[in-house]
């Protein structure tokens, strides 16, 4: 649309729930077009509707940076929804938007069984939504990965999301996904697959650079491959299935390095 210079002429606020919106594009539809991107998280099995990011009156009175920091996660839980965040243990962990963990949620209109199925999938009373996420100190959830793409390295959980979303606020990359590689040394480590914008140039090296300073030494990827495309489903939603699948065998320079 930039390129177009094109606008919005009666489009003025947009939900989003299939996935999250990037942060820059969040903040590019906000600034450059004047459209408010709100925020939402469900699952068909919670009826659909669990969460929704609209502020407060005391989050209004914050400043502008730290409500958009807010308006950036997935939002507080709506009326007769019950959520946490729980460790491998099973122990709820603290509402204070850096603890991250197995995301259940239970409520009148959270699923009790399947249908024609006798056995229930709720786990003490808990729905497993097989989202991984951390909830802040107002309530705010926001998802950082699904637990089937959480990479764990060392024993400790990395977010591809939070990878993806830096790749793509690189302004030569269109799109990006992070996947986990198989490591001798940490079990897993993240490697990022971008696809560039039409015209682009840019160099492993340089998008690895992009990083720095952005995420803690040890979530660093390791790696950077460039494809033409990323595989998505009908709805819209990457399929890194089969991005893993692709890079089964994919040898990360570090696990190289480890295993001499």
């Amino acid at each position: 649309m930039k390129e177009q210079k094109a606008c919005f002429s009666t489009l003025r606020r947009t939900v989003i729930g299939g996935s999250a919106c990037p942060p820059t594009m969040l903040r590019s539809f906000e600034e450059d077009y004047g459209v408010q991107v709100i925020h939402a998280w469900g699952m068909t099995e919670m009826s659909p509707l669990g969460t929704l990011a609209r502020l407060s009156y005391r989050q209004k009175q914050r400043p502008l940076e730290e409500q958009r920091r807010s308006l950036e996660k997935q939002g507080h839980a709506l009326f007769g929804v019950d959520m946490k965040v729980v460790g491998d243990d099973g122990r709820e962990l603290p509402w204070d938007g850096k603890s991250f963990g197995d995301l259940p949620v239970r409520g009148p209109c959270v699923i009790d069984r399947y249908f024609r199925r006798d056995d229930s999938p709720l786990i003490d009373g808990w729905f497993p939504t097989g989202d991984v996420a951390t909830i802040d100190e107002d309530g705010f959830m926001q998802i950082t990965d699904r637990s089937k793409d959480v990479i764990k390295s060392g024993g400790e959980w990395i977010s591809s999301i939070d990878l993806e979303n830096i790749a793509v606020s690189h302004p030569q990359v269109a799109e990006a996904a992070c996947i986990a590689c198989a490591h001798p040394k940490w079990t897993e480590r993240p490697l990022i697959v971008a696809v560039l914008k039409p015209g682009a140039s840019l160099t492993r090296e340089e998008l690895l650079a992009h990083f720095e300073g952005k995420v803690a030494k040890w979530w660093m990827p390791d790696d950077v491959v460039f494809a033409e495309e990323l595989p998505y489903t009908a709805t819209g939603k990457l399929q890194k299935v089969r991005l893993r699948e692709q890079y089964r065998d994919y040898v990360l320079p570090t696990a190289a390095e480890n295993s001499v």
